[in-house]
């Protein structure tokens, strides 16, 4: 009678533990992964160029301006045209990013689908629409989050490391926009449109051209008044004629005997007309001063926030109406 080995089992291998996407979110980046790595290439690339221009470009031109001593200026004067409209073109790149993110989610991201009739059969497979729009919106949100966080950080370090030589003030619609959250909000919003516009029209190309239409008109409009959400400085007399370079000048006019303020500067306008001139011509007009309404570099903060806030409304609008929408036509 001889013993028989019975041979050892293989342990079965546990559950792989780690940050893995699962579910709706794995389904999310495996549909949309080539519009994300896009992304992610055009993040790098923005991030690489203000990388150049800020240890790169603005070195060399520091070591320039270090070896003239006290002679007169011998920076290369293209070099620095070139930091100052480099820059400007990335910010132009970035402050506009949202046109590209409205296209693609209107398009790809729930209209493609709604046309093509996969998101029906995603409902089918145990998958709520709720759930399948949150994990739409989710996954998109967190990597555009990422991005324009850190293309926030690098532009703002670049824009600050020699205001002299770059031409664009704080007050300008892409500095205004780049430099805070502003422009990770403008990306949130940008989402939320296309995927309602995708919900509404359920077509690919209408809700691309919609989306995209919405953010560029809505982009426009707030950089036209984002100097209205915060009321502005009254600068008076000398300091209302002498008026910062890196003030936002909002209104420039005479204050008459009433108090009341116009716009006439027909006593002003002559550079040589002396003293006694002016004041001739000011009794005449019943003028007794200048004033200025400017926003002065303080004012970005409560600007870039009011202007921010107003995008996270409409963003919280886009994305309720598109539940909203969602749940009314799959009851």
């Amino acid at each position: 009678m001889t013993a028989t080995s019975t041979p050892a089992v293989a342990a079965a291998p546990g559950p792989r533990r780690g940050l893995r996407l699962r579910g709706t979110a794995w389904t999310v980046w495996r549909a949309h992964r080539s519009a994300l790595l896009v992304w992610c290439a055009y993040v790098l690339a923005m991030a690489g160029w203000l990388l150049w221009l800020r240890i790169v470009t603005l070195h060399e031109i520091d070591q320039e301006a270090a070896s003239c001593g006290d002679s007169d200026p011998c920076i290369d004067v293209l070099a620095a045209m070139t930091y100052s409209s480099d820059l400007s073109m990335i910010g132009t790149l970035v402050s506009y990013l949202c046109y590209g993110v409205a296209a693609w989610a209107g398009a790809a991201l729930t209209g493609r689908e709604l046309e093509r009739g996969t998101a029906q059969l995603a409902w089918t497979q145990s998958v709520t629409p709720t759930r399948w729009l949150a994990a739409k919106l989710a996954v998109p949100a967190v990597v555009l989050v990422l991005g324009t966080t850190a293309l926030v950080l690098l532009y703002r370090w670049a824009w600050a490391a020699d205001r002299g030589m770059v031409g664009d003030e704080w007050f300008y619609p892409d500095p205004m926009v780049n430099r805070g959250p502003l422009l990770v909000a403008y990306a949130l919003c940008a989402l939320a449109v296309g995927a309602l516009a995708g919900l509404a029209l359920r077509r690919a190309l209408p809700a691309l051209a919609v989306a995209l239409g919405f953010m560029a008109w809505f982009h426009v409009f707030l950089d036209q008044h984002t100097r209205q959400l915060w009321p502005t400085t009254t600068l008076t007399d000398t300091a209302a004629s002498r008026v910062p370079e890196n003030a936002d000048q909002i209104a420039l006019g005479s204050i008459t005997d009433s108090g009341a303020r116009v716009s006439d500067l027909s006593c002003f306008n002559d550079d040589g007309a002396s003293a006694d001139a002016v004041r001739a011509c000011m009794a005449n007009h019943e003028f007794t001063g200048l004033y200025a309404e400017v926003h002065p570099p303080s004012h970005f903060w409560p600007l870039h926030l009011m202007a921010t806030g107003v995008v996270l409304a409409v963003t919280v609008l886009a994305t309720a109406a598109a539940f909203r929408l969602l749940r009314r036509r799959t009851r």
